[in-house]
């Protein structure tokens, strides 16, 4: 089966789908995205992954393309079009077309682009061994809360991840607290079994994926605080995971060259995995 795109109103082969050169999207990142993942056919908190989506545009001044309700009708159409079941739809939206000017453009009209695959093999024992991470420099801008088609900083430090045999990296900001990793949202657990992720501002991005763990903590009666943790508690704590849409929720084994307390995923990581892959798969 051939992939099929949607692309600024019509329904076209992925090979052949395009953007128009002067895309602000293309120029100057302007624009924002959603990556929304589909298991067992149905969408994973598609609702959350919406709002968010309109919270980007408004922050970002771009009007919305359609209603929510439209947009709805879309994505399921790329998704019955190209036969996911399960996988990720990828959803952007740009300020639109117009001669390259830094200021907004008066007249141009957002452009939409809707795509979906089936989901890409994940190495089964990343969920049940952990993962390495590295921490390195944040150097992003300071509106992280923007689900921003810019991220150059990101693919840098991701790049650094695999260059150092590591699966992902978490920044740091000026202060030596962890923001998120490139892709992720990071999280550790104290010795007192306290879970501890940053809170939610403009320094990083509030994943859904997150916001789904947080209150699946407040289900199984775990304490949680929202606040910064730096590189230090992380190496010294007794548990560490990441979480992210498209890698639900993996421990993490290593930072560094330190190992994480016995080198193993740490049992409440594994429950909080397990209650996750639940949730996914519900309908």
């Amino acid at each position: 089966m051939s992939r099929i795109a949607y692309v600024d109103g019509q329904y076209v082969p992925h090979r052949l789908a395009g953007v128009r050169i002067e895309d602000r999207g293309y120029q100057f990142g302007d624009g924002v995205y959603e990556v929304l993942a589909v298991c067992g056919a149905h969408l994973v908190d598609e609702a959350l992954h919406l709002a968010r989506l309109a919270r980007s545009l408004a922050e970002l001044r771009i009007a919305a393309p359609m209603s929510e309700a439209a947009l709805k009708l879309v994505v399921r159409e790329v998704i019955r079009r190209n036969g996911v079941v399960d996988g990720i739809v990828y959803v952007q939206v740009t300020r639109g077309v117009a001669p390259r000017e830094h200021a907004f453009p008066r007249t141009a009209e957002p452009v939409l682009v809707v795509t979906a695959r089936r989901k890409r093999t994940t190495d089964p024992r990343f969920g049940t061994q952990g993962v390495a991470v590295i921490t390195i420099p944040d150097i992003r801008w300071q509106r992280c809360d923007i689900k921003s088609v810019a991220l150059i900083a990101n693919v840098l430090g991701k790049q650094r991840a695999r260059e150092a045999g590591a699966f992902e990296a978490w920044q740091v900001d000026r202060d030596g607290f962890v923001t998120e990793g490139t892709s992720t949202n990071a999280w550790v657990v104290t010795n007192d079994g306290t879970v501890v992720t940053r809170q939610a501002d403009h320094a990083i991005l509030n994943g859904v994926t997150r916001r789904a763990v947080i209150d699946i903590i407040g289900a199984e009666g775990c304490r949680l605080v929202e606040r910064p943790f730096s590189v230090a508690e992380a190496k010294a704590a007794r548990e560490a995971f990441l979480t992210s849409t498209t890698l639900d929720l993996l421990p993490v084994v290593r930072i560094d060259d330190d190992v994480i307390s016995n080198g193993e995923p740490g049992l409440l990581t594994l429950r909080l995995r397990e209650r996750y892959l639940a949730h996914a798969a519900a309908k």
